[in-house]
């Protein structure tokens, strides 16, 4: 399979509030390569969102702001592209109030959700967050809540997924944005 795999993390609890993002690209199956940035979000921060990923406006002060950062990954988000995430209402949610906080034309692309085909694939988990399906289906997952592991730890879960039940089962579950 060839995907891309996003992750972001947000300020606070607004949609447009990205403060990190990460997509790990996915060709034949293997990852070929992994961005990683944090995003000034241009907003205040909240202590909840602060204690579930650790990221502080400090940290974020000399990141590009989410613009910025869109000029250079923009041509990953293109009709035909799949793009997965755990949970994908909310990183394709973020994505999408990001481009239009900033009046930026939104892509069309396709999108997976594994959360979605983990509840499908294994009904019999005790539940089907990103940290239990990584202990479950033996995939590392080193900093839950940072987004480029998060984002591996997605792509990886959907590369076991692909060799478990195969590409027409995985199709099911594609539908375009």
């Amino acid at each position: 399979m060839n995907f891309i795999a996003m992750d972001f993390e947000t300020a606070n609890q607004k949609r447009a509030s990205a403060c990190s993002l990460a997509l790990v690209i996915v060709n034949n199956n293997q990852v070929t390569k992994e961005l990683y940035s944090l995003i000034n979000p241009e907003v205040p921060f909240s202590w909840r969102n602060t204690n579930i990923h650790g990221i502080h406006e400090a940290d974020v002060l000399d990141a590009p702001t989410f613009p910025e950062l869109w000029q250079h990954i923009s041509p990953l988000f293109v009709k035909n592209h799949l793009v997965v995430a755990h949970n994908a209402s909310f990183d394709n949610s973020v994505l999408k109030n990001s481009l239009l906080r900033y009046d930026l034309e939104l892509p069309h692309y396709l999108t997976l959700d594994t959360l979605k085909t983990s509840k499908n694939f294994y009904p019999d988990f005790s539940d089907h967050k990103l940290n239990t399906l990584c202990d479950e289906l033996n995939i590392t997952l080193n900093h839950h809540h940072n987004a480029l592991d998060d984002s591996l730890a997605c792509a990886n879960i959907l590369i076991a997924q692909h060799a478990q039940f195969g590409n027409s089962a995985i199709k099911e579950f594609v539908k375009a944005i």
